[in-house]
């Protein structure tokens, strides 16, 4: 049995009380690979932002956050332990510098929101990383998807990085399907063809698993 650390969802990050920036992210993907690692027998924690779908069953570990900061701390709290981490949330790049304490009204005809860089969560867990730990990427891409993120993994010390082209409307956000490319750090390529969210789960998780017991005997 494993210990799998797995985030899901966007992340949300206040503008005002009433506003925020996040993104189209549904927490499927994410929430599909927790329910295929409890099926099979693994021990899972999951991190999630906020989305509107059932909490999987049999969790170890169900610690739901809001912005990009609370998933830092969270990730980076409950990393060290872990066997095989899946960063599946859509974490937001930047956030508002400051947040409005009281709603914003509109009275001018521009309004101009400044932004700052949310840590990198990802590259950070890299730098962490123990030689016996796994950890893999998603890269939701429109373009160049094979280059950006070869090298994504390479800056960020993955083990594995799975890309998904969410530029059309048949899968990534907002569907039921997916499909998705797995590009490993020694440069083999593995392609995961447009299925179900929780079929391309199991696909994901038999592929990073069984690599690496076969490594290990």
């Amino acid at each position: 049995m494993l210990k799998i650390l797995i985030t899901a969802g966007p992340t949300r990050e206040p503008i005002d009380p009433v506003r925020y920036i996040s993104n189209r992210s549904s927490g499927r993907m994410g929430y599909a690979i927790a329910e295929a690692a409890i099926r099979l027998g693994h021990e899972v924690t999951l991190i999630s932002g906020p989305v509107s779908i059932p909490r999987p069953e049999g969790l170890s570990q169900f610690v739901p956050v809001t912005t990009a900061a609370e998933m830092y701390d969270a990730v980076t709290d409950y990393f060290p332990e872990a066997d095989l981490t899946i960063m599946c949330a859509a974490v937001a790049d930047y956030t508002p510098a400051h947040t409005a304490p009281q709603k914003i009204k509109k009275n001018e005809d521009e309004f101009h929101l400044i932004l700052t860089k949310t840590r990198d969560i990802l590259a950070t867990l890299g730098t962490m990383k123990k030689k016996e730990q796994i950890l893999v990427g998603f890269a939701a891409e429109t373009e160049n998807l094979m280059q950006n993120a070869q090298s994504k993994m390479v800056r960020k010390n993955l083990d594995y990085i799975a890309a998904n082209d969410v530029s059309g409307t048949e899968s990534g956000f907002d569907s039921l399907f997916n499909a998705l490319t797995v590009f490993r750090r020694n440069g083999e390529v593995c392609t995961l063809p447009l299925m179900s969210k929780t079929e391309l789960a199991d696909a994901l998780l038999s592929l990073i698993l069984n690599e690496n017991r076969a490594e290990n005997k």
